[in-house]
């Protein structure tokens, strides 16, 4: 009971200072900013000891973070080790098994949809390439993506054929130290903070740039993951893909149609309809949704804020009334993974649980266990 003998404010000011207290209480201690040279210091740690230059690593990687304002944290650190690992085994530009004949059955390939006989591919070949040796010597010996992407870039600028065959297009997708798409790295080179002395295909096949455009395809978008396994697994099949593969078992669980869980709502770059666009339009009485709304909403699976949408809220509201259970939020997308240099059956689940294997010894190492 308030004492009456207490003036109204004291009991207000005093009501106010416990108030601040309590709150002060609950509130989280801001994690201190680490130093550069802490954070080079704590991946050289994390890193497995037998890694050469771990030091040059550590600056490079310390470097990607900080120039894209990610926070080191010890899971973020760990993530990309651990991707490194599973990709490259911490080599700069590693060694493809067979690549040489991966090369020559790609342009055999090539030459082949086009009728371009192959008499006339063999004397393009033979040609001198502007180091010296044949197109034929060098790819004969090539080891690596960044040696054969070299090799197709004079391909196509010097040989006629070249351009007939290829024309800009070069067939290697994938470079350096995480194998992150090249793509990707020209798509999101504005703010990359080297000096481009070539281009930034070539800059992939570099510590630096293999790790910083790495970096930020693994870590450079904001996702509401319980676990680091499907930021794996979107590394592996795209941005949100995780995500979006819970949206498609969603949809396939209301409306009865079997879907693909890969993760893709739209088929990019057409107006045409694909399998998860016409499972939804099934269901468009019950979501209440025209078909451009539906077609708005699905154009935004490639961002956060398609989980905001209408679309998605009211696909797994009615999904979750029909099977009356919660559903997951996140599903790891079925897609089987294919490339000339994959000679076994790979998926997208192998991949991410092969990383957060990498990813849990890492934790475990930082952790001192």
């Amino acid at each position: 009971m308030n004492n009456p003998a207490i003036p109204l404010f004291s009991r207000v000011t005093t009501l106010a200072a416990l108030l601040a207290l309590a709150a002060c209480g609950t509130q989280r201690p801001e994690e201190p900013v680490l130093r550069p040279a802490d954070v080079r210091a704590k991946v050289v740690k994390l890193m497995p000891a037998k890694v050469p230059d771990r030091q040059g690593w550590a600056a490079d990687i310390q470097a990607a973070f900080a120039a894209q304002d990610i926070r080191p944290s010890n899971s973020n650190l760990c993530a990309v080790l651990a991707v490194a690992e599973q990709e490259s085994t911490y080599q700069v530009d590693p060694r493809v098994p067979g690549l040489a004949k991966i090369a020559r059955q790609e342009i055999q390939r090539r030459a082949g949809r086009l009728h371009v006989p192959a008499i006339l591919v063999n004397s393009a070949l033979k040609i001198d390439s502007p180091s010296g040796k044949s197109y034929e010597q060098r790819l004969s010996s090539v080891r690596t993506e960044k040696e054969l992407s070299a090799i197709f870039d004079d391909f196509i600028g010097m040989v006629p054929l070249g351009q007939r065959l290829f024309g800009n297009f070069n067939p290697v997708h994938t470079g350096g130290p995480m194998q992150v798409s090249i793509a990707f790295a020209e798509a999101n080179a504005k703010d990359y903070p080297y000096p481009v002395k070539g281009s930034i295909r070539q800059e992939v096949f570099t510590r630096r740039g293999g790790l910083y455009f790495g970096i930020a395809h693994l870590l450079g978008y904001p996702a509401s993951y319980p676990k680091p396994l499907y930021r794996f697994a979107d590394f592996n099949a795209g941005w949100y893909a995780s995500r979006n593969a819970a949206f498609q078992n969603a949809v396939s669980l209301a409306s009865g149609i079997p879907l693909a869980l890969d993760g893709d709502l739209v088929i990019h770059g057409s107006s045409k309809a694909g399998a998860t666009e016409l499972a939804v339009r099934a269901l468009q009485k019950k979501l209440d949704l025209s078909d451009s709304a539906i077609r708005r909403d699905l154009l935004r699976g490639d961002r956060l804020e398609f989980e905001e949408t209408g679309l998605y809220q009211r696909v797994f509201a009615l999904a979750e009334k029909v099977e009356r259970r919660k559903l997951p939020r996140e599903v790891m997308p079925g897609i089987d993974l294919k490339s000339p240099k994959i000679t076994r059956k790979l998926t997208t689940e192998w991949f991410a649980k092969r990383v957060d294997e990498r990813y849990q010894r890492c934790m475990k190492r930082a952790s001192g266990n």
